[in-house]
């Protein structure tokens, strides 16, 4: 039966910034289709936790903050300690700065760039080394942006980060495919979470928004579900180095 190729029964997931927002959403998505999930978060992760387990799933919490590299070996060997194996990564983690480019610091810059690309780049590729000594392929699937596709305005870093993710995900791709390692992504598009507070509140930003997407609202962390249970399933097996837009329209206006 065709539904019985988006189980993923047995299987183990890695989801980074686990905490809030679309990461506890799709740790949710991934444990109701079976998963087991390894929450990586700066921050607690009960909220995940508790939806998980509701789910009937195990999960393990790793304390990391990503703008460094120093909790890569940490999470694949915790991983490895508690589950005995990774099958799924997904690359969400991430921040943002918002400032004028005119005025935008190095800080600022780096910061963002390490989070939403570096870190995302080598956890992908530790991961990655995983999946081909176990050789049973895997699945990876980075968070991208309406950003990887348009410039926006007040986030260089995060429109440069994000632009990447999309292209790093094509490359990925190309060069792992013969591991059986399948890497896409999820653009998501303008969502309701801490990352767009701002927006959301300025009450002239959010009506310009809302006006161009055609769902006529902004996305939850629920309607990404969907998309990363099948992108990381066996029904997603002849996909590869493709971002889907998961944005109620908006790259359609």
């Amino acid at each position: 039966m065709i539904l019985d190729s988006f189980h993923l029964s047995g299987k183990t997931a890695i989801v980074t910034g686990a905490s809030t927002g679309l990461g506890e959403g799709m740790a949710e998505a991934l444990a109701q289709a079976g998963a087991d999930i390894v929450g990586v978060a700066r921050s607690s992760c009960d909220g995940a936790r508790k939806k998980v387990e509701a789910a009937g799933r195990k999960f393990l919490e790793i304390n990391a903050d990503l703008v460094s590299l120093e909790p890569i070996e940490r999470i694949v060997e915790g991983t490895k300690k508690e589950f005995g194996k990774i099958d799924i990564l997904v690359n969400n983690a991430g921040i943002i700065r918002r400032e004028d480019a005119i005025n935008f610091t190095e800080k600022d810059w780096d910061d963002v760039l390490n989070v939403n690309l570096k870190t995302l780049f080598f956890l992908s590729q530790r991961v990655a080394k995983e999946f081909v000594a176990q050789g049973n392929g895997g699945k990876i699937v980075n968070i991208a942006s309406m950003l990887s596709y348009q410039g926006g305005i007040r986030v260089p870093s995060y429109t440069s980060a994000k632009s990447g993710v999309m292209g790093l995900t094509r490359l990925l791709a190309n060069e792992w495919a013969k591991y059986g390692i399948n890497v896409n992504g999820i653009a998501p598009g303008y969502m309701a979470t801490n990352n767009t507070k701002a927006l959301r509140e300025d009450a002239q930003r959010n009506a310009e928004i809302l006006g161009r997407i055609p769902a006529g609202r902004w996305g939850t962390p629920e309607d990404l579900g969907g998309a990363v249970v099948f992108l990381c399933s066996r029904a997603a097996d002849y996909v590869q180095g493709y971002t889907l837009a998961v944005d109620g329209g908006w790259l359609a206006r």
